[in-house]
């Protein structure tokens, strides 16, 4: 392996990233580095997040930098303000020892005053996000003639943030003579496209496959019903003591309520998206940073630019959409030559899109067991005991309360004294597993008939119908924390259904009437009126793969199948306009009820004509 010496960085370089740590080049430093330095071309380097690519182009732009012109010769373009941050805070690192070389961050959020003083006064290099950049070259306040240096950082995150046609914008406004460097941790056709367009035969760099994962991080994935996501979260965070984790929701709302029920459990997390002012994410991201937080919630938007070295596991609360997205998050974790950890929560129809995953990054993801309660209880002692072995002892502080101490605690012998320290941790955490069931869904197949409704209530409880679904914004948890506040007592709820205009939940037998009477009392929801009643099931004799429908002859009460089929289940339609009152039960009215209102209403017309 070569030096950084030997690549040909100067000395002047070399004794500040010698301050910083920085003994021997990374993968992706080694191939880009002496390359950028021999010739001017355009380069595309493909490395995961946290491989050193800030270093790979950061250290020769700054060593081909003239200092003595005090004009733009290097553009950097990041997709938001906090790497953009991260970016100029490590060029000045970097370029601790090289004299009056300035480098300038251009984000939004923050002052355009100052940035426009600090471009009249002379800077070298610009790190920008686009949106910021464009309105200072709308203002006529940058001149970007003189830049020989373009710099795309995480390009395929600012084409998934939509920001292709600012690209377009500001590539126009810089001379063809340029170099133009992309990074990316992925190489969707975008990107491919934008190398074609703008870069003149591109040297190709890539450490690892095209889209593949990192190989320092470990795919693991646990397969629970959708309302036990939230226990299992808890159980991997329990069975971890030394935790430092991001936690990724696919919404804001999800995001809020993760983060508040960890808190209210006692766990040191904070939520990051978009919601959040721009002081309150810098003042969580510093929080994580610190690791004053050992769990942070977030959105992917929220989480880009958050440059953290250490965390020991990515946990998704869900699969994301796309495997860019997934490999941007796993590729948080396993950095900077580090083991980590990504974790998949997900259910059985979730499958799939793992298995499109594991094929994309060319790595197997391992089923993981949901610890039980008494596994947990068990880590957590070890972890303790551990703890209190290493403690540091300071005998001067303590010296003179000692005494004291020993002769109140003198009748103790010492395995009782072993005992109550135990106690006195993890009392708690034992009352709170002592009952608790396995979350692990062990045949997936009965899982997916429960799913597609092919089973019956579970034995003990009676299905419930609710008319609010997904359209309202409903998930499992707000549903648990909306009967929770409603029915005046806390109820054992079991399976979760929710479609997208109705739901189904599972309550105990015993509680059914009382349900039924707290929920059916002109209560709203997202100003919809509730009503509930026991959904009766009933087998499909006739096949119909979109499930039992509500019938115009409803006599029997509600009697659908307990899910939806694979064409979607259409009791009341896509939409809810048709839907009428009869019987305090909402169903859609038949076609003869129809003609039979249409008759009446000409009858009636008819006799007012008549008389």
């Amino acid at each position: 392996m070569k030096t950084f010496k030997e690549l040909g960085i100067c000395s002047e370089i070399l004794d500040a990233i010698a301050e910083l740590g920085y003994e021997s080049p990374m993968p992706v430093q080694e191939e880009v580095i002496p390359y950028m330095l021999a010739e001017d071309s355009d380069i595309v380097a493909l490395a995961q997040t946290g491989t050193g690519k800030t270093a790979a182009f950061g250290l020769p732009i700054i060593q081909k930098i003239d200092v003595s012109n005090y004009t733009p010769q290097a553009l950097i373009l990041a997709p938001t303000r906090e790497l953009c941050l991260q970016i100029a805070s490590d060029l000045q690192d970097y370029s601790k020892y090289i004299d009056k070389l300035k480098v300038l961050p251009v984000y939004g959020g923050s002052s355009i005053d100052s940035q426009i003083r600090s471009l009249r006064n002379g800077v070298h290099i610009v790190v920008a996000t686009p949106g910021r950049l464009l309105d200072l070259i709308n203002r006529n306040t940058i001149k970007l003639g003189s830049v020989k240096f373009v710099i795309m950082d995480e390009a395929d995150e600012m084409l998934n943030m939509g920001f292709l046609d600012s690209i377009n914008e500001i590539l126009a406004q810089i001379p063809e003579g340029r170099n133009t460097l992309l990074f990316s941790a992925t190489m969707p056709k975008e990107i491919a496209r934008i190398a074609k367009n703008y870069m003149k035969d591109p040297k190709e760099i890539t450490c690892g496959n095209r889209n593949e994962g990192s190989n320092n991080v470990k795919h693991v994935y646990y397969l629970v019903h959708a309302r036990d996501k939230y226990l299992a979260l808890k159980r991997i965070a329990d069975n971890n003591p030394n935790i430092y984790a991001i936690v990724f929701c696919r919404t804001r709302k999800e995001t809020q309520e993760v983060a508040d029920w960890l808190i209210k459990d006692g766990y040191n997390a904070d939520s990051l998206h978009g919601e959040l002012s721009q002081a309150q994410r810098d003042y969580v991201m510093q929080k994580f940073r610190l690791r004053n937080l050992q769990i942070l919630v977030a959105t992917d938007v929220a989480a880009r630019g958050l440059d953290v070295d250490s965390l020991t596991h990515v946990i998704n609360y869900g699969l994301p959409d796309d495997v860019e997205t997934y490999n941007h998050r796993s590729g948080r974790t396993g950095r900077a030559g580090k083991k980590g950890t990504s974790i998949a929560i997900m259910h059985v129809k979730e499958k799939g899109k793992m298995r499109e995953i594991e094929r994309i990054i060319k790595r197997q993801f391992e089923k993981g067991e949901v610890p039980t309660g008494a596994q947990i209880c068990e880590k957590q002692l070890f972890y303790f005991v551990d703890k209190l072995e290493k403690v540091e002892v300071n005998e001067e502080e303590i010296a003179n309360y000692l005494p004291n101490v020993y002769r109140k605690l003198e009748w103790l012998s010492k395995e009782d004294l072993i005992k109550r320290c135990v106690s006195l941790e993890f009392n708690r955490l034992i009352n709170y597993y002592r009952d608790a069931e396995d979350l692990e869904i062990v045949n997936e197949k009965a899982a997916r008939e429960e799913r597609s409704g092919r089973n019956a209530s579970t034995k003990g409880y009676t299905r419930i119908f609710i008319n609010i679904g997904k359209s309202e914004g409903l998930y499992p948890n707000t549903l648990i924390e909306f009967l929770n506040k409603n029915l005046g007592f806390r109820a054992q709820i079991g399976k979760i259904d929710l479609l997208k205009n109705f739901s189904y939940f599972e309550v105990e037998d015993k509680d059914v009437q009382e349900v039924l009477a707290a929920l059916n009392n002109k209560l709203t929801y997202e100003g919809r009126t509730i009503f509930c009643e026991v959904a009766q099931e009933r087998r499909n004799s006739g096949g119909s793969r979109g499930g039992d429908r509500r019938r115009s002859d409803d006599r029997g009460g509600y009697r659908g199948r307990s899910g939806e089929g694979r064409s979607g289940d259409r009791r009341f339609g896509s939409r809810d306009r048709g839907d009428r009152k009869e019987g305090g039960r909402d169903r859609r009215p038949s076609r003869n009820d129809r003609s039979e209102k249409s008759t009446d209403r000409l009858n009636k017309r008819k006799s007012r004509f008549e008389k």
